[in-house]
């Protein structure tokens, strides 16, 4: 049993002996494909600027270019950037340097934190002049519905530059709606803006309201991108505000950045509506369509008319899975919540035998600013899907019309929550340690260190029973590393290391207490297995006790801890269940092997 357990610690430990290439990744975006051609392509490029390759490769779906340092890595990223074009996503990556062979056994290294390997840091920010859009669309809708269930006679409700507009016919109406509408909504500030015949009431938010929209839109965004984070398995992430407008995301050991880059990135919607087909489509083509309807382009070419009234939008969305139909087609199977599912009944209901769109709406960067120094976001609505309505739906249905890889990205996206405000990445970069490399050799000198005078403690102290501790206190080390890297969770901080210098201390005071009691039992005339098998069994419970404690309060610390305090905690916890393995089993199965059942007379201890 102890050869298996430390065959299987010290095969997943190798890995971490083969380092890191530096990489270039390539993903596919908006039904584009990597291919061989890609592939070919990359690499021609590469070689006429002279950018050596160590290894070109394609996985997944995806390409992943091995290169010789960090410099090279830049200048490639941005040669294959400007060569592919928007479709795709460069992004810069760390790709271990495993060999293939332990690679397809499940060997990969472990996973190191910001402050040790770095990893990548996003720096977003918000668009809040689109939330505060958003906010006043739904205000416009809320007018005309409030109006219309207390049967007040309006003429128009729309955005003006003086704020939200509406008109009425009649000053006796104007009155009405303005005492009705002030009793629903205190947020909104309300003023008489009527002009001789022309009667208007405008309507605009408060201070306090538009800075409570910014905050939600905010805070509403970083919980979204922490569920989009952990959708991405990231360890150990940190997702936090900066300023009042703008969000860090630091992924740390992250090892597909590119995937990163455009889940974090994206804005996406979508929007159910019904098709008009009451329109010619030669004249939408040259854009001449009802002023209650709109042209968008489809997917898979052309245009599609649709009307303007929104029948749904992604808000109500609980769940979305990528799915296959009956004909092994990719589709995203949705769940909507009560609300959504009632509203989409009724409105399905009515409309048996028509066809219906849902249009995708995506905000992407467009790599120009506003005069205010913000991010200029680049509207993209297209529509995915146009398919007849057979019969009333519920709460389950599913869009078609996609390909696998749009298919996953979009059930992701919805999976994890809509952004309520676009968001651009203003600031992406693999950072190195955070506290400097001087800090981090410091690090693995102080576990060194540690290590030998512990070694060096138990030889001369222990003499053969020391050489059998510090046998164990080596293999102890070996499989925390191992145990480290076939968690897919653990990551290894800069305080990790500190949990591993306290573990190597830790590790040899069992031995130290069963060695005490063997010594003691022979002085208390004990013979030599009379003495070895009592300084075993009389010691464990005392061991048992003082690690079970440890161990608790590392897993408490793991529980409500944070970042560094997290990482700490694992390599204590894992620690000290191996070093209660190695120092309690490993060294009672050496110490059997040498003098058990055997007759002796004295001990090296």
């Amino acid at each position: 049993m102890v050869l298996l357990v430390l065959t299987i610690g010290g095969f997943y430990a190798i890995p971490n002996l083969y380092g890191e290439d530096h990489a270039v990744q390539v993903v596919a975006t908006r039904g584009a494909e990597v291919t061989a051609s890609t592939l070919s392509s990359v690499n021609g490029l590469l070689e006429s600027k002279g950018i050596a390759v160590k290894r070109a490769e394609l996985e997944d779906g995806q390409l992943i270019v091995r290169v010789q340092n960090a410099e090279q890595q830049l200048l490639a990223r941005e040669a294959i950037a400007e060569s592919l074009g928007d479709k795709y996503t460069v992004a810069l990556n760390l790709a271990p340097a495993t060999p293939e062979w332990l690679e397809a056994m499940g060997g990969t290294p472990m996973k190191l934190g910001l402050d040790l390997r770095g990893g990548v840091h996003f720096l977003m920010e918000v668009d809040m002049g689109e939330a505060i859009r958003k906010m006043e669309e739904a205000k416009i809708a809320d007018f005309r519905s409030q109006l219309r269930e207390e049967r007040i006679r309006y003429a128009g409700v729309r955005k003006t530059a003086k704020g939200l507009e509406i008109k009425f016919r009649d000053a006796e109406n104007l009155s009405k709606a303005e005492r009705y509408l002030k009793s629903l909504s205190n947020e909104m500030v309300f003023t008489d803006g009527s002009v001789g015949e022309n009667y208007a009431l405008y309507a605009s938010m408060s201070d306090d309201y538009l800075r409570q929209i910014k905050e939600e839109a905010l805070q509403q965004n970083i919980t979204t991108i922490r569920n989009r984070v952990n959708e991405l398995g990231v360890a150990e992430p940190v997702v936090q505000r900066q300023g009042a407008e703008r969000i860090i995301v630091q992924l740390p050991g992250v090892q597909d950045t590119a995937r990163a880059k455009e889940i974090l990135g994206a804005t996406a919607s979508i929007e159910f509506r019904m098709v008009d087909q009451n329109v010619d489509q030669a004249a939408a083509a040259n854009g001449r369509v009802p002023a209650s309807s709109e042209v968008f382009p489809r997917r898979s070419g052309g245009i599609a008319v649709l009307k303007k009234e929104v029948m749904l939008t992604g808000d109500h969305i609980t769940g979305a899975q990528p799915s296959f139909d009956e004909y092994s087609r990719p589709q995203v199977s949705i769940n909507l919540d009560a609300k959504g599912g009632n509203i989409f009944s009724n409105v399905t209901k009515d409309n048996i035998g028509n066809p219906m769109a849902t249009l995708f709406i995506e905000y992407k960067d467009s790599g120009q600013r506003n005069p205010d120094g913000t991010v200029k976001m680049t509207k993209i609505e297209e529509v995915i899907s146009v398919a007849t309505i057979q019969a009333r739906l519920g709460r389950n249905f599913v869009i078609n019309g996609l390909d696998h890889a749009e298919a996953q990205s979009l059930a992701l996206l919805l999976r994890a929550g809509a952004l309520i405000a676009p968001v651009t990445i203003v600031e992406e970069r693999t950072i190195g340690p955070s506290l400097g490399a001087e800090n981090i050799e410091n690090g693995k000198m102080a576990m060194i260190w540690g290590m030998v005078v512990v070694l060096i403690f138990m030889l001369i102290y222990y003499r053969a029973f020391g050489v059998i501790a510090n046998l164990a206190l080596t293999a102890n080390l070996v499989m925390v590393v191992g145990v480290m890297s076939m968690i897919p969770g653990a990551v290894l901080t800069l305080p990790g290391i500190a949990g591993m210098v306290l573990t190597v201390g830790m590790a040899v005071d069992g031995n130290v207490l069963i060695f005490e009691r063997i010594r003691e039992e022979l002085l208390a005339g004990r013979s030599v297995q009379q003495a070895i098998h009592e300084g075993y069994a009389n010691a464990f419970s005392t061991i048992a006790d003082a690690n079970i404690t440890t161990f608790m309060t590392a897993l408490i610390l793991f529980a409500v801890g944070t970042g560094a305090v997290k990482g700490f905690a694992v390599t204590l916890m894992i620690g000290i269940a191996t070093s209660m393995f190695t120092s309690i089993v490993g060294t009672r199965v050496i110490v059997n092997l040498m003098w058990g059942g055997k007759r002796v007379k004295k001990l090296s201890i």
